[in-house]
């Protein structure tokens, strides 16, 4: 018992006590993730006709994240480095055909591999696209589930540099347990929280009581895997660190609570906009945290329940305010146009119900916030690039004038909740962008202009070609994480309990630490293929 009490402590203060990175640093480890979705939609253009199953995937998809982690993570302009020879010898390719005269690919009739062939059948590769979520939506929060997961045990090895390891009180570091994830996930869930009020923004005035209780149903699922976390932690004495949330406190509690407080804002959504609030929110807990919750998280003793997770309740505002900067930017990206959303509630302030007569000349009543064909990504991007630009600048502000003392994810401050929203609509902006340059272009054509103001409309008898071109847009094994990103992120953590139960692992060697952390990230993305077509928890 006393080794075992031992290797706790030690444990424990292998991962405590860090005071972070740079936020360059975060930055410039984060570019793998955007670099290997160039990287593949750069393949699928020179072999159109060949699948990338899921050991190609996983290689050209999850390899690169897990080294910029790891033997890498000290000098991370390594992995761009490495990546770049194969972007250029791809892109070197594409344009010898060009110059060549031989068509590319995306001009080409598509052919879909048979199973016979180890591809992709029409069935299984066209509901990614259609019916399933946008697609750099989709891509953004897969590799952002992809980096949590591998970063939720790597953080156990010494493989991982500290300088990346989660702060104690103030600083920045990757690791998803407590930085940059948390707050990345938080933002996601807003952003995906929008399509209910981006379909029908009556939505929004539906009765309060109604809607809450549907909603904590909801997420009554999430709420049980909190409380399940926190018994088996406490029974099995696994390793923790209170100052995370506290005592008994956990992020899955914070994801269960955070639609709930949404919903009590609805009303206030047809009256402001839903970026006033977000920022109000973030200013009200700053103010708070001046006033004196500060001191209460940093000295105030855990004698009673609430005291106990007092890191969890106070961070609570500051996370609201994450996640309804989240789903403004969900209200941006999931409509046709990015002013979609703006008009419908202007309409439903003026007394309407949010939707277009049936007469107008403009756009359908309905909104298929997922089919593709009418997006006006450049738009989009435009919007999302200014709002990036915005929130840098908030950011470089706060900073020079040492607004609430740095960056703290335990306090979830002003500066924290900039970083997260700055950080997430960049990436976000990256795919986005990605998507606008391989697969938002006319089928006559293999080029497209981001900046033209010519608008083209895909011919009507091309939608077949274009379907099977979309399903490109994500790739089969990020679409497969999404699909089940709650369920795979729960197993991820009982894989890195279990891991950490077995194994000393503060004491392995690098390349043990890699080979175990391969098998660990082969696993999840082998699991959620084998799912890809049955949703595993229905949230």
């Amino acid at each position: 018992m006393s080794n075992a009490t031992d290797y706790k402590s030690s444990k424990e203060a292998f991962v405590s006590g860090m005071t972070g990175s740079s936020i360059a640093h975060i930055n410039m480890l984060s570019l793998a993730s955007p670099m290997s979705i160039l990287l593949y939609f750069l393949i699928r253009r020179i072999l159109p006709n060949h699948s990338l199953a899921l050991y190609k995937d996983f290689v050209i998809l999850v390899v690169p994240l897990l080294v910029s982690i790891t033997f890498f993570a000290e000098t991370p302009m390594s992995t761009v480095k490495a990546l770049l020879p194969w972007l250029l010898w791809c892109s070197w390719t594409l344009f010898a055909r060009r110059e060549n005269a031989i068509p590319l690919p995306s001009s080409r009739n598509p052919v879909t591999p048979s199973p016979s062939q180890g591809g992709i059948s029409q069935e299984e590769e066209t509901p990614t696209a259609t019916r399933e979520q946008l697609a750099p939506l989709t891509v953004y929060r897969s590799q952002m589930l992809l980096l949590t997961m591998l970063c939720i045990l790597a953080v156990d090895f010494p493989i991982f540099p500290r300088s990346l390891a989660k702060c104690e009180d103030f600083g920045v570091s990757l690791v998803s347990s407590m930085d940059l994830g948390v707050g990345s996930f938080v933002f996601s869930q807003g952003i995906v929280s929008a399509a209910p009020i981006v379909k029908d923004p009556a939505h929004l005035k539906m009765p309060l009581t109604t809607k809450v209780l549907a909603v904590a149903w909801k997420c009554l699922p999430v709420v049980v895997l909190g409380l399940l976390r926190t018994l088996s932690v406490k029974g099995m004495e696994y390793p923790e660190h209170v100052t995370e949330y506290g005592v008994h406190w956990n992020f899955f509690i914070t994801l269960a609570i955070l639609p709930i407080l949404q919903a009590l804002l609805h009303p206030l959504m047809t009256r402001a906009s839903i970026v006033f609030l977000g920022v109000a929110a973030g200013t009200l807990h700053q103010v708070l945290l001046n006033k004196g919750l500060m001191d209460y998280i940093f000295s105030a003793p855990r004698v009673g329940i609430v005291s106990a997770n007092k890191e969890g309740l106070v961070s609570l505002t500051g996370y609201l305010a994450i996640h309804l900067l989240g789903l403004s930017i969900g209200t941006l990206i999931l409509p046709p146009t990015p002013s979609h959303f703006r008009r419908r509630i202007r309409e439903l302030r003026h007394g309407g119900h949010g939707h277009r007569s049936s007469h107008s000349d403009e756009a359908p009543p309905s909104v298929d916030i997922v089919t593709p064909a009418a997006r006006e990504n450049d738009k989009t991007a435009i919007e999302l690039c200014s709002y990036a630009v915005l929130w840098w600048t908030v950011l470089g502000a706060l900073q020079f004038f040492n607004v609430g003392g740095g960056i703290s994810r335990r306090l979830v401050n002003v500066q924290y909740i900039v970083w997260v929203t700055a950080y997430n609509t960049t990436f976000l902006l990256c795919y986005v962008l990605l998507d606008l340059a391989f697969f938002s272009a006319p089928h006559n054509t293999s080029y497209y202009s981001p900046v033209s103001k010519l608008k083209v409309r895909p011919d009507p008898a091309l939608a077949e070609r274009r379907k099977y071109a979309i399903a490109w847009a994500v790739p089969p094994l990020l679409a497969a994480v999404n699909k089940n990103g709650l369920a795979l992120f729960v197993l991820a953590n009982l894989a890195t309990g279990l891991v950490n139960m077995i194994l000393p692992t503060m004491y392995m060697s690098n390349w043990l630490a890699f080979s175990i952390l391969l098998g660990y990230a082969f696993g999840i993305a082998g699991l959620a293929w084998k799912f890809r077509h049955k949703r595993l928890v229905a949230l």
